[in-house]
């Protein structure tokens, strides 16, 4: 029997197992669709805000020696509202919305605005590195996740993924947090707090002087990330940070993520990567005589 790609998060169903990472390739439903049919599981949106953002003035992001890329966009979007008008009901993508707040009731109004999409489930901006009083300001403050978890989960009858990253605590008080407020799943993890400064002008390069780093550097660390929530706490995961390749897949399947997101590796090969993962997995499985992706989840924590 050919083995099967298909996954599961919780309760949320994907025929294939990686996702387009939020923050990538902006808010296109026709690069959606093109990505969906390119091989990608699901896609998830551009972290929304109640209100539209306009982000930080260029330079926004660049490259960086031996791999990956630092941003520091600033969460530029149209706004739940307007973008909420773009998805088509009847859509074929699975699009899990992503949702960037400061306090509980800009997520209950982002939510109504979606009450009558076609939305897979949405993710919680809890870890974005570089825009103040949002993202890991908001991870860092157990209290405040717990509000904003209750309220989201009271509001829809979606799946709720909390995305979670490296701030100034520590990162698995969060995890613990959301999953004790009711949460789905996790996304582990976002990019991470960096910097880098130009020798010649002797200024840093980002107009915000901050960034996130993402891609090849940050993949051990969210691999270490997944691991440990898997180990600890008994909560479907989604690995995101520096994957690439099938290989990079299966290791965070065996470190305890169900799905995986991808970002960084877009920017390489953004029709054909996942494609080319989806086929590097079934060959792995055919080899290993495994029929399921779930068979391999945690198979890494037995040693």
């Amino acid at each position: 029997m050919e083995p099967s790609l298909a996954t599961s998060i919780g309760k949320m169903q994907l025929d294939k197992p990686a996702m387009l990472a939020s923050g990538i390739l902006g808010i296109s439903l026709d690069v959606f669709n093109r990505l969906y049919r390119s091989g990608a599981g699901a896609v998830v949106t551009k972290s929304l805000s109640s209100e539209p953002w306009e982000g930080y003035p260029n330079p926004t992001i660049f490259s960086v020696n031996g791999g990956g890329w630092m941003n520091a966009v600033g969460l530029s979007n149209p706004g739940a509202s307007n973008f909420a008008k773009m998805i088509e009901p009847n859509q074929d993508v699975p699009i899990i919305v992503s949702l960037v707040g400061s306090i509980p009731k800009d997520f209950e109004m982002m939510i109504n605005e979606f009450k009558n999409c076609n939305v897979t489930a949405f993710e919680l901006n809890l870890s974005c590195p570089h825009v103040a009083k949002v993202g890991l300001e908001v991870g860092d403050d157990p209290e405040l996740v717990k509000k904003i978890v209750t309220t989201v989960k009271n509001s829809t009858t979606a799946p709720v993924i909390a995305k979670v990253g490296l701030g100034t605590t520590n990162y698995l008080n969060t995890v613990k947090t959301a999953i004790d407020s009711g949460i789905d799943a996790i996304t582990a993890i976002n990019t991470v707090r960096a910097m880098a400064i130009d020798v010649e002008t002797q200024r840093p390069i980002l107009s915000n002087k901050y960034g996130g780093l993402s891609g090849t550097p940050i993949k051990p660390i969210a691999l270490r990330c997944v691991y440990e929530i898997s180990s600890k706490y008994d909560i479907p995961i989604i690995g995101c940070g520096g994957i690439s390749t099938w290989e990079d897949a299966i290791e965070f399947f065996l470190a305890g993520a169900s799905a995986i997101q991808l970002g960084s590796a877009i920017g390489d090969n953004w029709i054909n990567v996942f494609d080319d993962i989806n086929k590097g997995v079934l060959q792995y499985m055919k080899q290993k005589n495994y029929s399921t992706i779930q068979e391999m989840v945690g198979l890494a924590k037995k040693f």
